[in-house]
């Protein structure tokens, strides 16, 4: 009586196959997911330069003025408190009696080195991402408006 013993498992070259794949796909996948993260922190600058754009302009109505309602850290003078708070991106103003610019500069700590906003008392929004700037909010790395 014979017995045949048969085989069982991988062998080197199949899994060596599949691990290249693997690798393969990954090497396409991470980078889109890093440029998907990016575009979620984005937001948080877009959102918050129009949240203080729309608070300086109630500011103005009932004072006719910029003055007094945030100092150059965008910190509310009233109370001392951040007026925009966010891990990604580290706010800027600067105010007269007539004009303002805020700006919101990507945090090297969370990968958005390169990444500025800005927006002013007429609504003129620009942008510089890596790879492109624009007068326009440019929401991924690389685009245009």
């Amino acid at each position: 009586m014979v017995h045949c013993k048969s085989e069982r498992g991988f062998t080197l070259i199949e899994l060596m196959i599949v691990v290249a794949i693997i690798g393969i796909i990954s090497s396409i996948a991470f980078p889109a997911y890093q440029d998907y993260v990016a575009r979620g922190k984005i937001t948080e600058a877009t959102s918050g330069l129009a949240d203080l754009r729309i608070k300086l302009e109630q500011y103005y109505q009932d004072n006719r003025t910029y003055v007094g309602y945030v100092d150059a850290g965008c910190n509310l003078t009233s109370n001392g408190n951040p007026a925009i708070s966010s891990d990604n991106f580290g706010f800027a103003c600067v105010v007269d009696a007539d004009t303002y610019t805020i700006t919101a500069t990507g945090s090297g700590t969370a990968g958005m080195t390169g990444y500025s906003y800005d927006i002013n008392q007429s609504n003129v929004k620009n942008s510089t991402v890596p790879g492109g700037s624009g007068a326009c909010w440019i929401m991924k790395k690389g685009g245009s408006c």
